[in-house]
C-alpha cells in the first residue's frame, strides 16, 4: 500500500509506519486482498483526507467511524461519497442540518472535497472495510492510527475544533486539550440516533469560532452545487 499522505502529515506520522501495529495492518489488508476481499475505499483513496488536508491546514475534524461498504460509494473522506452517488442517510441528515443552521440548499452532490480543501478533515476513526461487510476492518489497527492522528493535531496544532457526533466520536473527548481546541458534540445524523442532531447548528457555530480567533470561515457550501 502507498503509504503517502502528503509530506506534511508524513513527516507528523513517520513514526507510526514503523510500529508493530501498523506492519501488522498491512498484512491484514494484504491478506485480505489475496483472500478476494474488495476493499473500499480503492488503494489510492484511503489516504484522500490527508491529501486533501495538510497538517498545517487543518481548521476542522469531523471525526466519523467507518467507510461506507457499499459499490462505489467510499471516496476516503468521512460522511463523503463520490458525486453522482444517492445520498446515504446520514449525509442526507447532514445536508438537512446546513439547509436549517445556514439556509444552503440540499445539494444533489454529496462529495465533500471542497470542505477538505478548506481545510476540514474528514476523518474515519477506520479508514477500510471490506465490501458489503460494515465494521469488518475494526480492531485491526486502524483505530491505533487515526488516535495517534488526533493525538498529534491535539500535540502540534492550533485552535482546531473537533466536531464529534455520536457516542463513538464522543470517546475522543478525553485526547483533546479544550485550552488549546474547541469541542462541539452532538449526536450521531444518523437516522438510528432519532434525536439530538437536528438543530446542533455545528456548522455556523464552527464559522464564528473561526472568525473569533482569526481564521477564515468554511463555505460549506462551495461546489456542492
Amino acid at each position: 500500500m502507498e503509504l503517502n499522505m502528503g509530506s506534511s502529515w508524513n513527516e507528523h506520522l513517520k513514526s507510526e509506519f514503523s510500529k508493530d501495529y501498523f506492519r501488522q495492518l498491512l498484512n491484514f489488508l494484504d491478506q485480505q486482498k489475496m483472500k478476494g476481499e474488495v476493499i473500499f475505499p480503492p488503494t489510492d483513496k484511503i489516504f484522500a483526507a490527508f491529501k486533501y488536508t495538510p497538517f498545517d491546514s487543518v481548521k476542522v475534524v469531523i471525526l466519523g467511524q467507518d467507510p461506507y461498504h457499499g459499490d462505489d460509494q467510499a471516496n476516503g473522506l468521512s460522511f463523503s461519497v463520490s458525486k453522482g452517488l444517492r445520498k446515504p442517510p446520514s449525509l442526507l441528515n447532514i445536508f438537512k442540518e446546513l439547509n436549517r443552521d445556514v439556509g444552503m440548499p440540499i445539494p444533489e452532490n454529496g462529495n465533500l472535497e471542497s470542505w477538505a480543501k478548506q481545510g476540514v478533515l474528514l476523518l474515519n476513526a477506520i479508514l477500510t472495510v471490506g465490501a458489503n461487510n460494515p465494521g469488518s476492518h475494526q480492531k485491526k489497527g486502524w483505530e491505533q492510527f487515526t488516535d495517534a492522528v488526533i493525538q498529534e493535531l491535539n500535540s502540534n496544532g492550533n485552535g482546531i475544533i473537533f466536531i464529534l457526533w455520536g457516542l463513538y466520536a464522543k470517546s475522543k473527548i478525553a485526547m483533546i486539550d479544550t485550552t488549546k481546541h474547541f469541542i462541539l458534540e452532538a449526536a450521531h445524523p444518523s437516522p438510528l440516533a432519532r434525536t439530538g442532531f437536528a438543530g446542533c447548528k455545528h456548522f455556523s457555530k464552527a464559522n464564528e469560532i473561526l472568525l473569533s480567533i482569526n481564521k477564515s470561515p468554511i463555505d460549506w457550501s462551495r461546489d456542492l452545487s
